[in-house]
């Protein structure tokens, strides 16, 4: 990518695709496109072929998705599969048919099989069985990888798929019905002490691990990877560590400050045991991760602290 390229980011309001945006713009990349769901349905191919034929991006980065916690994905499978394919199908297509120089595709850890030998290396795609409560999520994402394959394979059409783990930072969703674990967590711990509740209820047993990446860090493996990464196989996104929930929720509440009592609802599902990812071939592409888990952590509560006005409930 040249300072001029015309870069359009899918998603730019969401949690990834913002750090994108950060992301490109630290690096000096100015001409960037963006666009809002009301200003453009990316479910809606006429409207998304309309786009491109318009804008001509050089480039296109595919942040946008259907995303959600356990709940959501358990509550809402036919919307997660099918909004994620026809939001890829569409920005795919209509980027090579448009004559985009590259594509970005973001996939998800939970792309591999539940019991998947950890870390997860990339080659352990399609080995076994998905987590069930997040299957419909990550067999769309898996068709989005095929595709971005397929279009490289019989096109020439120069799409990468990259593959973030559990993301969290500045503009997370902290709605306590479809959020993910940190975000739902620090929401929980910052009203318990506001409240002075004696303890703060936590999904599962706690014990499974998870590996968690500051969106900025993301923002800028992104660029990186765009600027010099052009192959099918796909990239693991991650740190290469993980904590138990357990050790996360002791986390936040030392950072939040609050000091009762954390207490297990085992009646709710645990998910996946672990998901860490091997991040050896980004490492070997000249990537790392900058930001430690608990930096990360304070800055993103003096962040939830800050904007009250800008958190997505």
């Amino acid at each position: 990518m040249s300072p001029e390229s015309k870069i359009y980011v899918a998603g730019h309001r969401g949690l990834a695709g913002s750090a994108i945006v950060r992301g490109l713009q630290r690096k000096g990349y100015q001409n960037l496109i963006t666009r809002t769901h009301a200003e453009l349905d990316l479910t809606d191919q006429v409207a998304v072929q309309g786009f491109f034929e318009a804008e001509r991006p050089t480039h296109v980065i595919l942040a946008a998705a259907k995303v959600g916690g356990i709940h959501a994905n358990d509550t809402y499978p036919a919307e997660f599969i099918r909004d994620n394919l026809a939001i890829q199908t569409h920005v795919i297509h209509s980027a090579w048919q448009s004559g985009v120089e590259k594509l970005v595709f973001l996939g998800s850890s939970c792309i591999y099989p539940k019991f998947a030998e950890q870390p997860m290396r990339e080659d352990s795609l399609l080995t076994g069985p998905l987590e069930p409560t997040n299957e419909w999520y990550a067999i769309a994402k898996i068709a989005g990888i095929k595709m971005c394959q397929a279009y490289r394979k019989q096109y020439g059409f120069d799409a990468i798929s990259l593959m973030p783990t559990n993301l969290y930072g500045p503009g997370d969703n902290f709605n306590l019905e479809n959020s993910h674990v940190l975000p739902a967590l620090l929401r929980k711990f910052h009203e318990a002490k506001l409240n002075n509740d004696p303890q703060v209820v936590m999904w599962g047993t706690g014990s499974p691990k998870r590996e968690f990446l500051h969106v900025d860090d993301l923002g800028d493996a992104v660029v990186h990877l765009t600027e010099s990464y052009s192959d099918s196989e796909i990239v693991n996104v991650g740190v290469g560590t993980d904590v138990s929930i357990r050790e996360l929720a002791e986390m936040i509440k030392d950072v939040v400050g609050y000091e009762g009592e954390i207490v297990n609802d085992t009646s709710k599902p645990d998910g996946t045991p672990r998901k860490l990812m091997d991040v050896s071939r980004l490492t070997n592409l000249g990537w790392e991760p900058k930001i430690p888990l608990l930096t990360g952590i304070r800055s993103t509560y003096q962040w939830f602290e800050k904007n009250r006005t800008q958190r997505r409930y």
